[in-house]
């Protein structure tokens, strides 16, 4: 058994209340395994901090179904309890088939109970006409019960309470309107870990509001794992083994554990570093990594380390397998423009330049590659993610990916997006995206491997080909 955390719509306090259980638990000594529904990766960055396990991703779009459920079962072997922190409102999914994607999607596909967070900030009575059709919308979904967030009073609660009883919801916790409670955010969402050094204090609120907020003779058995043996593929440890450097710190720190954790089972050595603080890269390596992130708050660090971009321009022009993804796109392009368009030099692979605005480009993506890459064959077709807040002042001239604006399918595959065929029919017109070499996969998509171990495969692959050149 694990539960679901749901809301009744965006930014009623999914993440306070998740991070107020996972901080109590962890706080107990416990194990717990986290998760988070959709492509998002700051969430998951915090879930990390507070129970120092790899949160994991459940995306049926970016993966599959199957695989949600796999990579569920997987993660729960070991733990002692385990919860999800789902996506928007309960029912939001995917924009072009509604619901997919969702978090009672997610509930459904995991037998889940859910546990819906209320905003009660500017209700009363109402709430229970509220609950009432959250509960009837879809009779498939379990509602374990409510947890009423910003309640403003003593009185208030009794009349929320009092709304509900007819009802027979159990109410699992409450929390009163506390704004000294805060996580700070940014363009993208949250503000990630790492630039908050003060986090600790607002860890600790969550920690006591865990222990004081919810009622936990009815939350623990909802929480406490029953793990069982599955039958999970095992992939093949390829040899000899490579060393891939992968850029992590404050400004590269968008990565799906799921995908490091494939690089590894097939066989690689995964050796971090730093490009805001490192003045070489590491020793004999075979391949790069380059995540997503906020290269756009250190580019000006990113542009005083001129020896470690020269460095990466040295090897990526001597033909080493290079992945970019987003913010790596960013920092491989000649010159970076932040918000307050000053102007910074970058690696210089690319020949054009990033600049960062108010447009919001988000959303999933059908991509079908034109060109073979380290990552990639001419023809395949993959599902990718893109939010960002840039743009290319100039276009790629024979781009990598031809972006079919299909709407997702009525049932993605079970062992592998990445294989779809795709569709040309479409009221929207198809875009274009993305640079490549030879050796070069740059891309604003973010991908989620989990679903199709062919890329990092092949990635590997085209890593041990250089090791013996």
């Amino acid at each position: 058994m694990s539960i679901i955390i749901a809301g009744e719509r965006s930014g009623v306090g999914k993440t306070t209340v998740t991070l107020a259980l996972l901080s109590c638990l962890s706080r107990r000594g416990l194990a717990v395994q986290s998760f988070k529904v959709g492509p998002d990766y700051i969430d998951p960055m915090f879930h990390r901090h507070v129970t120092q396990r790899s949160c994991r991703n459940l995306d049926p779009v970016l993966t599959s179904e199957a695989y949600v459920q796999e990579c569920f079962t997987r993660h729960t072997q070991d733990v002692d309890y385990a919860l999800a922190e789902g996506v928007m409102g309960l029912f939001d999914g995917a924009v072009d088939r509604p619901g997919f994607a969702s978090t009672a999607h997610i509930a459904r596909l995991l037998k889940l109970p859910v546990l819906l967070v209320l905003d009660c900030s500017r209700m009363s009575h109402s709430i229970a006409a509220l609950v009432h059709g959250y509960r009837s919308f879809d009779p498939t979904i379990q509602l374990a019960g409510v947890v009423l967030n910003r309640v403003g009073s003593d009185r208030h609660l009794e009349i929320l309470k009092s709304a509900l009883s007819p009802l027979q919801i159990p109410i699992l916790g409450v929390l009163r309107r506390d704004d000294r409670v805060q996580i700070p955010d940014r363009h993208l969402g949250l503000i990630p870990t790492a630039e908050l050094p003060n986090l600790q204090p607002v860890i600790d609120q969550l920690a006591h509001l865990g222990e004081t907020c919810f009622d936990w003779s009815a939350l623990t058995p909802l929480l406490k794992t029953t793990p069982h043996l599955p039958h999970l593929p095992h992939l093949p440890h390829l040899s000899p083994t490579v060393r891939i450097a992968i850029a992590h710190d404050p400004a590269f720190s968008f990565y799906y554990a799921d995908n490091l954790d494939l690089l590894q089972a097939l066989g690689a050595e995964l050796v971090f570093w730093s490009p805001l603080q490192d003045q070489e890269l590491p020793e004999n390596i075979q391949g790069l990594y380059f995540g997503g992130g906020f290269p756009e708050m250190f580019a000006a660090t990113l542009a005083d380390n001129q020896a470690i971009q020269a460095a990466v321009r040295s090897q990526i022009q001597a033909g080493i397998p290079t992945y970019a993804e987003c913010g790596g796109l960013m920092y491989l392009c000649q010159q970076m423009v932040d918000f307050e368009q000053n102007t910074f030099p970058m690696v210089a692979i690319l020949p054009t330049t990033a600049v960062m605005g108010k447009r919001l480009t988000l959303g999933y993506r059908c991509a079908i590659a034109q060109h073979d890459t380290p990552l990639v064959t001419t023809g395949q077709t993959i599902w990718g993610h893109e939010f960002h807040r840039s743009h290319l002042t100039i276009a790629p001239s024979n781009p990598l990916f031809h972006i079919n604006p299909q709407p997702l399918p009525d049932q993605l595959p079970q062992s592998s997006t990445c294989l779809t065929s795709s569709s040309s029919s479409s009221p929207h017109l198809p875009t274009y995206e993305g640079w490549h070499l030879p050796n070069l996969h740059a891309s604003y998509l973010h991908l989620h491997w989990g679903a199709c171990p062919k890329l990092p495969t092949r990635f590997l692959c085209q890593c041990r080909i250089r090791m013996k050149s």
